[in-house]
């Protein structure tokens, strides 16, 4: 086979390939626009959804511990189950914009602060209840107020009050004006549950979704079956049934699906990612992304609290090094703060760079000396955390640093270890706008701020970018949080990843694939199909 056409047929078979791209390519290489479409038309023609099948799916992030509670989700595995059996107010769309969900319509008041949506009419969910307001009012509840327990609770801190106006209309009143709020309404906390005696049944197994939860084993599996109900079950929803299987490790995952076990996996290990594209049948996908490898340090405890030496440990750090030798070249160089390359406030002009004599100048400032600290770290944590380990430690010792690494367990991983040990792996998927991340995680008193960073100046431009319309001054002030966390903050974020999977050539995958998380935005069970 020629390159030329070689590089047609990868183009063709990609699924985050656009129009655009094969079209210039193609033209480039001498085709016709006549040909080059009738070509682009057919690769339409074979991504048109076919019906029925079973889809099993082999994914990392599971724990024993994992709980129907949305509020308590913070991983890949119960994402997918709960987008799969229930819904949100909005979706993140496959073209990354905010489409409806639940809620079919949207508005807002001229400053955003107040926003009208309006539900769907006749959708049930699986024990044949309606959908109605007091739903959607009760399960908003459970991620706001000073009691709530939820992931979530920093991105809806601003709501005042939401109400109901009629049968069909949830009125959501904010301290201050927001104009990225429906797309704060995506988060996977939210899903809509509900109500039993006055409260959100959080723990329903009874969705709205495009199939119905069948069973569920924490940290093991969860099987479906489609929904007839379903009020998307005209788009989506193509297999007849699918089932979620728990497998931690990476060359498991990937023997379970060139052996045929399962059909999808998400993560594929990046140091043998050449060898499994070699295998017949199966399928590599990698989207673009916002995903964030970080390691948070807990400020609020020695040394962790000491500028020098957190600076220390930055500058002692190989970006470039874990792009090549950890991502394997599946992804870019970061730079300390949490805001990707996908977001429009992006600073490519924000850099931090290792520099070892500089480590050692900040390391003698801050007179930790030669105090042991430790590095916990679980291939959980993100596929390569292992190899990442290695080669932090070389630079970091290399820097005077005195480091002890910590392999911790798979199982229990994210509630035993991070957000709880001072020093570890992390990582953190892709949001669709800088406010959900940032009050998530980067600003004081925020539930899931595994750095503990609690910096004013922070603080007050997270809360004033959310009013802030005008879309050029939104972006100096979230370049602005940038440079701030990137210099003060307590996280050291080498690289930001791509979202990469495997399928079997049975998997159909239409010509776009969200974003907003891994694995089509966490939607793949509805939107992709048997082939």
């Amino acid at each position: 086979m020629s390159d030329d056409k070689q590089l047609m047929e990868n183009i063709l078979a990609d699924p985050t390939a656009t129009r655009r791209d094969f079209m210039v390519g193609a033209m480039a290489l001498g085709l016709t626009a006549t040909a080059a479409s009738a070509l682009w038309s057919g690769r339409a023609h074979a991504a048109t959804p076919k019906k029925g099948g079973h889809m099993v799916a082999g994914l990392n992030d599971s724990n024993t511990i994992d709980s129907l509670d949305s509020a308590t989700y913070n991983a890949t595995t119960m994402i997918a189950v709960s987008r799969a059996f229930r819904d949100s107010l909005v979706e993140v769309g496959q073209d990354n914009s905010a489409s409806p969900g639940l809620a079919e319509s949207w508005e807002a008041s001229d400053d955003a602060t107040e926003w009208r949506f309006k539900l769907r009419s006749g959708v049930e969910f699986s024990n044949g209840k309606s959908l109605t307001t007091e739903d959607v009012i009760n399960s908003i509840n459970t991620h706001r107020g000073e009691d709530s327990k939820s992931g979530a609770k920093g991105v809806f801190e601003a709501i005042d009050d939401v109400t109901a106006d009629g049968k069909d209309t949830v009125v959501v009143k904010l301290a201050a004006g927001n104009a990225d709020f429906p797309f704060l309404l995506t988060d996977y906390h939210l899903t809509i549950v509900p109500s039993v005696d006055g409260k959100a049944d959080v723990l329903s197994t009874h969705g709205t979704g495009t199939y119905l939860l069948k069973d569920f084993e924490p940290g093991i599996r969860a099987t479906f079956e489609k929904n007839p109900n379903a009020w998307q079950g005209d788009e989506f929803g193509h297999v007849d049934s699918a089932e979620l299987v728990t497998i931690l490790d990476d060359t498991a995952r990937v023997n379970a699906l060139v052996t045929g076990e399962v059909d999808i996996i998400n993560r594929p290990a990046l140091k043998t990612i050449n060898r499994l594209k070699r295998k017949p049948g199966v399928n590599i996908i990698d989207v673009e992304s916002n995903l964030a490898f970080t390691h948070p340090m807990r400020m609020e405890g020695a040394p962790y609290d000491n500028y020098d030496f957190r600076m220390a440990l930055k500058l002692a750090t190989n970006r470039e090094a874990f792009v090549e030798k950890v991502l394997y070249g599946y992804g870019k160089v970061g730079n300390d703060q949490p805001l990707g390359p996908k977001f429009a406030s992006y600073d490519p002009d924000l850099k931090v760079e290792m520099d070892l004599d500089k480590a050692k100048f900040h390391l003698k400032k801050s007179g930790v000396g030669d105090t042991a600290i430790k590095y916990r770290f679980a291939d959980t944590a993100y596929g390569g955390a292992g190899d990442a380990a290695e080669l932090f430690l070389e630079d970091w010792q290399a820097a005077g640093i005195n480091v002890e690494l910590v392999r911790e367990p798979k199982d229990g991983y994210w509630s035993n270890v991070w957000n709880v040990k001072p020093f570890c792996a992390c990582y953190w998927g892709p949001r669709p706008v800088e406010d959900m991340i940032l009050s998530i995680a980067y600003i004081g008193g925020a539930p899931w701020n595994d750095s503990n960073v609690d910096i004013a100046t922070v603080n007050a431009l997270v809360a004033a970018c959310r009013a802030e319309l005008d879309q050029d001054k939104r972006k100096d002030m979230y370049q602005t949080v940038q440079h701030i966390l990137s210099d003060r903050g307590g996280t050291i974020i080498p690289a930001f990843g791509k979202d990469v999977a495997a399928t079997s050539d049975k998997i159909g995958i239409g010509p776009e694939i969200g974003g907003g998380w891994e694995m089509d935005g966490g939607h793949f069970i509805k939107r992709w199909w048997m082939a």
